[in-house]
């Protein structure tokens, strides 16, 4: 009889148990869906010589097709302005270069471009709202005109952003923040700074460097990458509360498949960060290319 008693208990005792596991994994946050979230949007822009249009003619211009996906970039980044509410939203988004062009005039368009709602009260981000794409606009034009004008190309060191800066500069900690990052670039990673080697590792991404290993003579060029462990360095391991949409990679015009080098680099680099969601897009007609960026946002 004593130990059917005990046996009795130690059967209520493991059903309680399991009903308290079962309550308290219900209670369990779930990770709000990216819809939720206020919006941490970062914009980069490699303001090399490819938006030169004597140097790199396009058709419309690299400069126009930008300005086009930016402005619709601060559509997106209203909407959810829109969704939240004056009172709730807490959205931010930023213009960004890597390094600071020393010109005063586009430094002073930067911080017209850096927002941040949470900061604000319903007034100030009413103020936001109705200016914000003209802002944009005008901003974007004086930056890309300025530049062209002054026609210095040092390069963007988009490398040296990732190795040092992006974690302070573009992820908010709080989980109630998506933090989204867009690179404008045509995916040829140069800074005149930043010439670091390591084996088949490189702080740059040039032509050249496809010549060098001969891939765009070897149908198993991917494999050949893969075998000699060729790309970017990788510095760190710690962006998983980071999604990276790269935009308007454009191959030099005699070599059109470096396209595929290119994203095949970038998406190994972006996946050894341990990069949350990423994306390498072409340059196309602005148009599809925004088609491409909803479906992106949307997640």
């Amino acid at each position: 009889m004593k130990y059917l008693f005990v046996l009795i208990l130690w059967m209520l005792g493991c059903a309680c148990g399991q009903a308290a596991h079962e309550e308290s994994a219900e209670k369990q946050p779930e990770q709000a869906p990216a819809s939720e979230k206020q919006l941490n949007l970062t914009i980069l822009l490699d303001l090399s010589d490819r938006i030169d249009p004597v140097l790199n003619p396009a058709v419309p211009e690299h400069l126009d097709r930008d300005s086009i996906l930016i402005s619709y970039l601060s559509k997106y980044f209203l909407d959810q302005m829109d969704e939240k509410g004056g009172f709730m939203a807490k959205g931010k988004m930023r213009i960004i270069f890597h390094p600071n062009p020393p010109d005063a005039g586009i430094n002073q368009a930067v911080k017209n471009l850096n927002i941040d709602l949470s900061t604000m009260d319903t007034k100030a981000k009413k103020a936001v709202y109705d200016n914000l794409r003209h802002t944009v606009t005008e901003n974007i034009s004086n930056i890309y005109r300025t530049a062209v004008r002054q026609a210095n190309w040092p390069g963007s060191d988009i490398w040296r952003f990732f190795k040092n800066d992006v974690k302070e500069i573009a992820v908010e900690d709080d989980p109630t923040y998506r933090n989204v990052l867009v690179i404008f670039t045509d995916g040829y990673i140069y800074h005149q700074d930043s010439k670091d080697v390591e084996n088949n590792r490189y702080a740059y991404l040039l032509p050249d460097l496809f010549d060098k290993y001969k891939f765009r003579k070897i149908q198993s060029w991917a494999a050949e990458m893969d075998k000699l462990d060729f790309g970017l360095i990788s510095k760190r391991s710690d962006l998983q509360q980071l999604e990276v949409l790269v935009l308007e990679v454009t191959p030099s015009a005699k070599n059109k498949n470096d396209e595929d080098m290119i994203r095949k680099v970038m998406e190994k680099w972006f996946g050894e960060m341990n990069v949350a969601r990423f994306k390498v897009l072409n340059s196309d007609i602005p148009e599809m290319t925004k088609q491409k960026v909803e479906r992106f946002l949307k997640g």
